[in-house]
């Protein structure tokens, strides 16, 4: 809808400029200020990564792993809460733009909180990871309640629940006990990521009618690639530091170029085909807000998941290449490839695809082998296990574009 076509409610308080995205030829463009904005991510990815690396090693990996969760579905849920109203508001526009800096700086604050945020830096994650969502949501009400009312009453079911949750963020983190703080601050990630699902039902305003909020499709697909990337470029980092503290040698440039070789696979498997096939699905879509909101809110934290595991692996192989993995290391390799290529199966299915049989073969195979040698006792060393991993993903990779192929043979020759 364009700014004319509009219908502006002069009685509702708000902003009288048009904040909101035109219809015009650049409408579905990613702004370099969301580029911009998405640097703390990549920051935030990385703490998430070694915070849990740390957690391990430390012989906390329940603990660590039940926290770095939390930590994870937090950090996507603000981003993709952003990557929303960029989807509805005009970042080019002077108060959006200084909307997403002032986010950027408590993203910061949040991010730099991370590896304390289940000690002494609790409070500081909570208040500021508290101040972007409904900070962020206030915002939106403000810029939609004059042009689309509608909407902003959508966003306004939406604050109250962010304002619930808060009130278990901050108990979380007032309270001394770590046990204590975890379940308090998982009681508030379901009541957030239950929003959505129930329509964000509150008494005396009905539910959201996720149908009649507008959504660009190619914005919304380019963005979550966008994550993705952050999410495989930590991966990158940690392959690229750990080889520059380490030795040249043959056991640490076979490692180096194991996860190296993965992380170009996990890029091959969501970019090669998903990525652009979202933007079309929705595009032809008669409810394209219910396939962005199944899509990219809630199948891609699974995806985001499973390449921050794989960075987990990928530094515990990197340190002992040579040496047989603890069990737990042996449950990472072969379990986070599997977690990713589960994301990228019922991703895909979402968007359109059948049930990949690549994939569910991939998953299954990981799985099993993964069981075997954990259960047999199988010592080899590290990297070892990693190219074993590498070697299914490549196959489902082949298998993935033979598939297309043949579809696309198929397709031309009912033509």
């Amino acid at each position: 809808m364009s700014p004319t076509e509009r219908n502006v409610t002069a009685k509702w308080p708000g902003f009288t400029t048009d904040l909101l995205r035109g219809d015009g030829e650049h409408a579905d463009r990613v702004s370099f200020l969301e580029l911009f904005f998405d640097l703390v991510f990549v920051f935030a990815v990385t703490q998430i990564s070694h915070t849990l690396v740390h957690s391990i090693d430390d012989g906390h990996a329940l603990d660590g792993g039940l926290q770095a969760a939390v930590i994870i579905l937090a950090v996507w849920w603000v981003w993709v809460y952003t990557a929303w109203v960029t989807n509805w508001l005009d970042p080019d526009k002077a108060a959006v733009r200084w909307m997403l800096i002032i986010l950027m700086v408590l993203g910061l604050l949040m991010s730099t909180s991370i590896p304390e945020a289940f000690g002494d830096r609790a409070l500081l994650f909570v208040s500021a990871y508290v101040a972007m969502q409904v900070g962020r949501a206030i915002f939106t009400i403000l810029s939609m309640v004059r042009f689309v009312p509608e909407n902003a009453l959508n966003v306004t079911r939406l604050t109250i629940w962010f304002c619930v949750s808060a009130i278990f963020w901050f108990w979380g983190a007032l309270t001394e006990d770590l046990t204590a703080r975890l379940v308090l601050w998982g009681v508030a990630i379901v009541i957030e990521y239950l929003g959505p699902v129930s329509r964000y039902w509150v008494p005396g305003l009905r539910s959201s009618y996720i149908g009649g909020i507008p959504i660009r499709g190619g914005h919304m697909s380019e963005r979550a690639g966008l994550f993705v990337i952050i999410a495989i470029g930590e991966s990158v980092l940690v392959t690229g530091t750990a080889f520059a503290d380490h030795p040249i040698d043959l056991p640490n440039t076979l490692a180096f170029f194991a996860s190296i070789t993965g992380s170009i696979l996990l890029w091959l498997l969501y970019f090669s085909r998903a990525e652009s096939g979202g933007s079309r699905f929705i595009r032809r879509h008669s409810n394209p807000s219910l396939v962005a909101a199944n899509s990219y809110t809630y199948l891609h934290v699974v995806l985001v998941a499973g390449i921050v595991v794989i960075a987990v692996a990928d530094e515990l192989v990197l340190a002992h290449p040579i040496d047989a993995p603890r069990q737990l290391t042996l449950a990472l390799v072969y379990g986070a490839p599997a977690l990713y290529l589960i994301g990228n199966l019922v991703f895909k299915k979402s968007i359109g695809a059948p049930w990949l049989k690549s994939h569910l073969a991939g998953v299954g195979i990981l799985v099993i082998f993964g069981a075997v040698v954990l259960l047999s006792g199988l010592q080899l060393p590290a990297l070892v296990h990693s190219w074993i991993a590498n070697v299914v993903l490549i196959a489902v990779v082949i298998g993935e574009e033979i598939d297309f192929r043949r579809e696309r043979s198929r397709l031309r020759s009912l033509r």
